[in-house]
């Protein structure tokens, strides 16, 4: 019997392929973290799911641990597994291969092509290319590794600061002087984000409750609405809207603090594709 397809999904790519597999009929399990990743999957494949009345796709949601992955993988017979999760979910990523790995199934890792899509932004703005520097500067676009350094270099610092990395590691910025004052956060507006915000003291006009993604208008009024001197971001690429974020922070003349995504090897969603018909026709 074919074994099954499951693409792990959390971003712009995993929807890509998960509509993909729709258009051509390729069986799979497409698995979103949350109750909301799956909402949002669902009412984006319904409407394809209608056009392509053989569609054989199934959408689920839930946090597994390695072990819970072993299991689902040998109760579902998964026999490809494609991490489409965000570049950051660095956690997650590493339980799928150790999984993948322990059950003897093939992995694959769909990718942003960042530095790509990096050069059509702005190449000379982009300080946030592939080294090992703490922090690099252009006086407007600092890079840093990792919320740590992002909230050293910002303790050095004085004025309002708009963050959207959000809610996972927001108890990080906590460390910052005065940071109930200086910070506003922007996160995901579902109820454990949110409540976890307040709970780390982000409330009132210092927490805004949105869902992406967000134009260069919507940034561009939030820095002025928080009269922010900082907007710190992930290296997000064309599907996380960095380039809004980039012209925004110009236009406002806010500092874009970057920081950078951990440096992988995989595909791209046009590779992956191929991939996912290689398999289905194998």
């Amino acid at each position: 019997m074919k074994k099954n397809i499951l693409i792990f999904a959390g971003t712009t790519e995993g929807r890509q392929l998960a509509e993909y597999a729709v258009k051509k009929g390729i069986p799979c399990i497409v698995s979103a973290a949350t109750e909301y990743g799956e909402e949002l999957l669902e009412n984006d494949l319904q409407l394809r799911k209608e056009k392509h009345k053989k569609s054989e796709l199934r959408v689920i949601h839930g946090r597994m641990d390695q072990q819970e992955m072993e299991i689902f993988f040998e109760k579902e017979q998964v026999g490809l597994v494609i991490d489409a999760t965000h570049p950051f979910a660095v956690i997650a990523t590493e339980n799928i291969q150790r999984a993948c790995k322990n059950s003897g199934i093939e992995y694959l890792r769909c990718l942003r092509d960042f530095l790509t899509e990096a050069k059509a932004v702005r190449s000379e703005k982009l300080a946030c290319e592939r080294r090992n520097a703490i922090t690099k500067s252009d006086s407007s676009v600092v890079c840093v590794n990792s919320v740590e350094e992002a909230v050293d270099y910002l303790e050095q610092t004085q004025g309002n600061i708009l963050i959207t990395t959000g809610s996972k590691e927001l108890d990080k910025y906590t460390r910052l002087t005065n940071y109930k004052e200086r910070c506003y956060a922007r996160v995901l507006s579902v109820l454990p984000s949110v409540m976890q915000s307040i709970d780390l003291g982000f409330s009132g006009k210092h927490l805004i409750a949105m869902q992406g993604p967000f134009s260069r208008e919507m940034n561009l009024a939030l820095l002025h609405q928080t009269e922010a001197k900082y907007f710190v971001t992930k290296e997000s690429g064309k599907n996380g809207g960095f380039a809004e974020k980039l012209e925004a922070a110009e236009q406002a003349g806010a500092v874009l603090l970057v920081i950078g995504r951990p440096i992988e090897e995989g595909l791209s969603v046009e590779e992956a594709e191929q991939e996912m018909r290689k398999w289905s026709r194998d």
